[in-house]
């Protein structure tokens, strides 16, 4: 309230010293009280106190948004910005009932007609419409809130230029090449290459298809993962920005992780986890898998190699290539991800579920004890061979504490119903966090040793 009392205290002078006629009007300052009271604490601290005359545009919209004949009742208006060149934006302020999902709706139709949200508040500011034509813009909003009601939960988005990619109401996230600037290759595989570049002058990351290997196959792997990155968003989750879907350049735009990947840092690098790192690293990865099971999605491929760091060293799940929503019916049966890594369940095309990842999960917990490839003495196939028909597993060091030992073996059952939930693996591994020291605050704590400054440095 004393925040509230602030910023309206601030916006009420700003607009009687600037003679403003509407704030020179009888009982005005009890009018002007309404959006701050009205709204949360944090529209305060969303207004710029700079542009006082923002309020009453707010007051208007909300007197008329409580006649539901003019929900959601929208402004727009161009605002000068400057992000080292001076430029313009369109400004739009909706007031309307609050209704489940009506917000991404709402943000939604921003991006069905072609513009991309740079900054979302109380009030989203947003670029890709010609400055000029502000009231073409009104228009053209006006006519796609008239289409929520009967917007489709489900529909196929697929026109001759474009791939196919299911739409479930959230952004389309299309992306002009032009905005793409590609700087140093990070990594070359078969199919495709990863460069480290900017987007708007943003660092990410870019993972762009070679042309010559795209085949109608490939462009459903491809469609298919643009469909689940739109689908997540967790901090445990590498960040999609967005695609060019349109053929010959098919890439995936990401946030760019200046960490590399756990692979790396073990195999390359020659980093070692202390146990307190170690745990750090395991919940990281348990919270983003148990995001994604939640959210019905099976990774498929989980492995150190798919472990990304960022600059505060927050792992997070990435490469969604061959990941799936699960089938109705909670099984698969197609065979894929990494031989090394994978379930027997999975090896053998039997039917699976999610708790193929978690036997995976059992196998990066056991390279990151050890900093070792499982299985390194052995081929891929022999591996393979040996988990289905021997139940060959990695041997645990015997210095391993041993409630973090138990929860390996837990994980790579051989009985996809023996091995816990990745909500189970939080609560197992957090207890074994409290048993070494940290006393529930090891999150907050910097580790003296900064396990990613070897990285950082490169």
């Amino acid at each position: 309230m004393q925040q509230k009392l602030e910023v309206y205290n601030e916006i009420l002078r700003r607009l009687q010293e600037s003679n403003h006629e509407e704030a020179n009007l009888p009982g005005f300052d009890d009018q002007l009280w309404t959006p701050f009271n009205s709204l949360p604490t944090r529209y305060a601290l969303d207004v710029n106190v700079e542009r006082a005359e923002d309020v009453l545009t707010h007051k208007r919209l909300l007197r008329l948004a409580h006649d539901p004949a003019n929900r959601p009742a929208i402004e727009i208006r161009l605002v000068q910005v400057f992000l080292g060149f001076e430029g313009y934006m369109h400004e739009i302020t909706f007031s309307t009932d609050d209704k489940p999902k009506l917000l991404s709706q709402l943000t939604s139709l921003v991006a069905d007609i072609g513009l991309n949200i740079q900054e979302a508040h109380a009030f989203s500011t947003v670029d890709g419409w010609p400055y000029e034509e502000t009231e073409q813009l009104r228009d053209a909003l006006a006519k796609e809130v008239s289409k929520i009601e009967d917007r489709e939960q489900f529909r196929i988005k697929y026109d001759t230029n474009h791939v196919a990619i299911p739409n479930d109401g959230t952004d389309v996230w299309e992306i002009d090449p032009k905005y793409l600037k590609f700087e140093n290759k990070v990594a070359s595989g078969s199919y495709g290459d990863l460069y480290k570049g900017t987007y708007c002058s943003q660092e990410v990351a870019i993972k762009i298809l070679k042309p010559e290997r795209v085949n109608s196959d490939l462009q459903k792997e491809f469609a298919q993962e643009v469909y689940i990155m739109r689908k997540v968003r967790h901090k445990n989750v590498v960040q999609f920005i967005g695609a060019c879907t349109k053929p010959p350049s098919l890439c995936i735009v990401t946030e760019f992780m200046y960490g590399g990947s756990v692979y790396d840092y073990l195999h390359k690098q020659g980093g070692v986890f202390k146990l307190p790192n170690l745990l750090k690293v395991a919940i990281d990865v348990s919270k983003g898998m148990d995001y994604l099971h939640q959210n019905k999605i099976i990774h498929r491929d989980l492995k150190a190699a798919n472990l990304l760091l960022d600059e505060n060293e927050v792992v997070k799940v990435a490469d969604f290539g061959v990941a799936r929503v699960k089938a109705q019916t909670g099984i698969m049966t197609a065979e894929t991800g990494t031989y090394r890594w994978m379930a027997p369940e999975v090896i053998e095309h039997k039917p699976y579920d999610h708790k193929a990842d978690v036997f995976s999960f059992g196998i990066v917990l056991w390279e990151l004890l050890t900093g070792k490839i499982p299985y390194e003495y052995l081929t891929p196939l022999q591996a393979a061979v040996g988990v289905v028909q021997k139940g060959l597993r990695p041997t645990i060091p015997k210095n391993t504490q041993p409630k973090l030992a138990e929860l390996l073996e837990k994980c790579w059952q051989q009985d996809p119903a023996l091995r816990p939930d990745f909500s189970e693996i939080i609560e197992i591994l957090q207890q074994i966090a409290k048993e070494v020291g940290d006393c529930g605050e090891w999150r907050k704590e910097k580790s003296s040793g900064r396990f990613l400054s070897v990285l950082r440095r490169k």
